[in-house]
This record gives C-alpha cells, sequence and structure tokens, in this order.
C-alpha cells in the first residue's frame, strides 16, 4: 500500500470517528468539500446524471464530486490528508 493511500485511510479513519461534540465545527461548504475530495479519491471522475433540483442534498454532493473532476485519485486523497492535517493543527 503507498504512503499517500495509508495516510487517506488514517484521515478518513479520523474523520469517522471525530466526537461530534468537538471544538471543530465544519461548514456545510466544508463537509461538501470533503465529500467531493474523498469520492474523487475512492471512486475518481463523477458518474451519473447531475441530480434533479427536487433531491438538493445529492445535486449538492454530485456538484461537490463533479467540481473535482479531472483530479487524480492520488491529488484527491493528498488533498483530503491536507485538509485534514490543517484542521488538526487548529484545534487539536
Amino acid at each position: 500500500m503507498s504512503d499517500i493511500k495509508q495516510r487517506f485511510d488514517a484521515a478518513v479513519d479520523k474523520v469517522r470517528n471525530a466526537p461530534s461534540d468537538g471544538d471543530f465545527k465544519p461548514s456545510q461548504e466544508f463537509q461538501l468539500k470533503m465529500y467531493g475530495l474523498y469520492r474523487q479519491a475512492v471512486d475518481g471522475d463523477v458518474t451519473g446524471k447531475k441530480p434533479g433540483m427536487l433531491n438538493p442534498v445529492a445535486r449538492y454532493k454530485w456538484m461537490a464530486w463533479k467540481d473535482n473532476e479531472g483530479m487524480s485519485r492520488e491529488e484527491a486523497m493528498a488533498a483530503y490528508v491536507a485538509e485534514v492535517d490543517k484542521i488538526e493543527a487548529e484545534y487539536g
């Protein structure tokens, strides 16, 4: 397993197990950014049709993923890790 993949898996684990009552309260915009980077890292470029306006949650998630289109999986992993590292440095 590559170094970036190990660091990415560790960062994902930190995010999934972060306490909901911690100091860091991510905005919806930040959550969507992280979702888009995660999907790009795991699944590659966005697939499927853009969800309709009657499903705003799915639409915003699709658009967040689409924002990273063309980014390699490794680049997306590195960007995800960098965001988690930045939050850890600021909030511990």
